[in-house]
């Protein structure tokens, strides 16, 4: 079954009920526009000063306000909706970056926690460390959808293909992040459309996109790439959303005429 899939942009601040309505109009409008399956990206319902302010509002696994709208946002607009990332409560003090997955009655079908944080010292002074406050998942997850197998990521996760291998024959692969503009100009496009041509499968990355009120730069750029690589729809800055065509046969031919899936010989 085919389906039209939205990836949507944010520029998330830490203003909670802000984002959420904010989040709540763009997925109302790509539903009217017919969207079955649609991303939020990393952290959209709310992105602090400092990496430790999410933990201010960190959930338990189950109840709380954002899982509670993601639901549902899910049941009113009768689509799947893979919830970016939202902080939910580690045994440690700090938090998993969980992806969450709503299918169109509100039911959550799987939760992905991060395994790849980001600890890094870029060019020109810029600092993150992610593990001070996110504490690293363990397992991936991939799950049965209406139109077929999907595997989870958040963001840097996109830079280990190891992963993404775990989910070989998956026909989407989902990205909700916020890559930095420094990153992101250098190496987002090329990580997204790579994933997307070795696993011969639909890649889904919504990003933040723009200026935050920390001084954070994001860089946007939210994209939808079919399994030959070709980029079908993209957003560069601010908020919105963009929309595609997933077409099954396109998937199945591209996997009949150049068969690498089968032609594996390392694992």
């Amino acid at each position: 079954m085919d389906a039209q899939l939205a990836v949507i942009q944010m520029v998330s601040t830490d203003n909670l009920p802000e984002n959420l309505e904010q989040a709540a109009r763009l997925i109302q409008e790509a539903a009217r526009r017919g969207a079955d399956l649609i991303l939020l990206p990393e952290n959209f319902a709310f992105m602090g000063h400092h990496e430790t302010d999410k933990l201010a509002h960190m959930e338990a696994d189950g109840e709380g306000v954002i899982q509670s709208w993601l639901a549902a946002q899910a049941r009113q607009h009768a689509c799947w909706l893979v919830g970016g990332s939202i902080p939910l409560a580690a045994p440690d003090g700090r938090c998993f970056a969980a992806c969450l997955v709503f299918d169109e009655q509100g039911v959550r079908r799987a939760r992905y926690d991060k395994i790849h944080l980001f600890d890094v010292d870029l060019a020109g002074g810029e600092m993150y460390r992610e593990s001070r406050s996110i504490a690293p998942g363990k397992a991936p997850v991939q799950l049965e959808t209406p139109w077929g197998m999907m595997g989870l990521s958040i963001c840097y996760d996109l830079r280990f293909p190891e992963l993404y291998r775990r989910y070989a024959g998956a026909e989407i692969l989902v990205v909700p992040s916020a890559f930095t503009r420094q990153t992101g100009s250098a190496h987002w496009e090329s990580l997204l459309r790579a994933r997307a041509i070795e696993n011969q499968a639909y890649v889904m990355a919504a990003d933040q996109g723009g200026v935050h009120q920390n001084g954070r730069r994001t860089f946007g750029g939210s994209m939808i790439i079919d399994p030959w690589g070709q980029i079908l729809a993209r957003m560069e800055q601010g908020p919105g959303w963009v929309m595609a065509e997933m077409g099954r046969e396109f998937l199945q031919r591209c996997r009949k005429q150049l068969p690498v899936l089968q032609h594996r010989q390392l694992n």
